[in-house]
C-alpha cells in the first residue's frame, strides 16, 4: 500500500481520495497554521511639570503606516539598512491612515533610545524612549516614529486629544512595536 492511500485511511478518506481532500482533511485535524507576520504598536504618554511632577499619563494603540511595514520588509532582507529610532511629536488633528507618510504638523523630534523587550516570546518587541523640553506652550495631538533625524520614512502615527504643555514641561515617550 503506497503512503498517500495509507495517509488517506487515518484520515478517515476512501483510498481514491484527491489531494486536496488530504490537504484540507489534514488542515482539519492540525489546525491552521498561520505565519502572517503582524506589527502593534502601543505608546505611553506621560507630561511631567517643571519640578519632575506627573501632569498628564496616556496610553493608547498606534497605526502602522504603510511605507513603515514596506521599510520593515526592507530591513529583513537588508534592502533596507536605517533602523527607525527617531520619535516626532506635532500638533496635527488628522486622523492617521495607512496611506501617511508624515506627521500634519510636526513640532519637534528626538532620537530615542532603543532597544527590545519581550511580550509574547523572547525580544519580540522594539522599544523606543524619548523625552522632549518645552520652552514654548503647545497643544501636542500627534506622535510617530521616524528612520531619520528630519524627513525619513514613518513606521508609525497616532494622534490623540490634545496634551497642553508649556514652557518647564517635559513630554516623554515609550513606544512599543510587536512582531507577531
Amino acid at each position: 500500500m503506497d503512503l498517500r492511500r495509507e495517509l488517506a485511511r487515518r484520515l478517515g478518506l476512501s483510498d481514491d481520495a484527491s489531494d486536496e481532500e488530504i490537504l484540507k482533511a489534514l488542515s482539519a485535524r492540525l489546525g491552521r497554521v498561520d505565519d502572517k507576520l503582524k506589527l502593534k504598536g502601543e505608546l505611553e504618554i506621560r507630561v511631567y511639570d517643571r519640578y519632575g511632577r506627573l501632569k498628564e499619563y496616556r496610553k493608547v494603540e498606534n497605526l502602522i503606516v504603510n511605507v513603515g511595514k514596506a521599510q520593515v520588509a526592507g530591513l529583513i532582507n537588508g534592502v533596507v539598512t536605517t533602523p527607525f529610532k527617531y520619535i516626532a511629536i506635532g500638533t496635527g488633528t488628522t486622523s492617521p491612515s495607512a496611506g501617511d507618510t508624515a506627521l500634519e504638523s510636526e513640532v519637534d523630534r528626538a532620537e530615542a533610545t532603543v532597544g527590545r523587550t519581550t511580550t509574547s516570546v523572547t525580544n519580540d518587541t522594539a522599544t523606543f524612549d524619548a523625552t522632549f523640553n518645552f520652552t514654548a506652550s503647545y497643544s501636542i495631538t500627534e506622535a510617530g516614529i521616524f528612520d531619520a533625524s528630519s524627513g525619513g520614512n514613518m513606521l508609525a502615527r497616532h494622534t490623540f486629544s490634545a496634551i497642553n504643555v508649556q514652557s518647564g514641561d517635559s513630554l516623554t515617550i515609550s513606544w512599543k512595536v510587536q512582531v507577531s
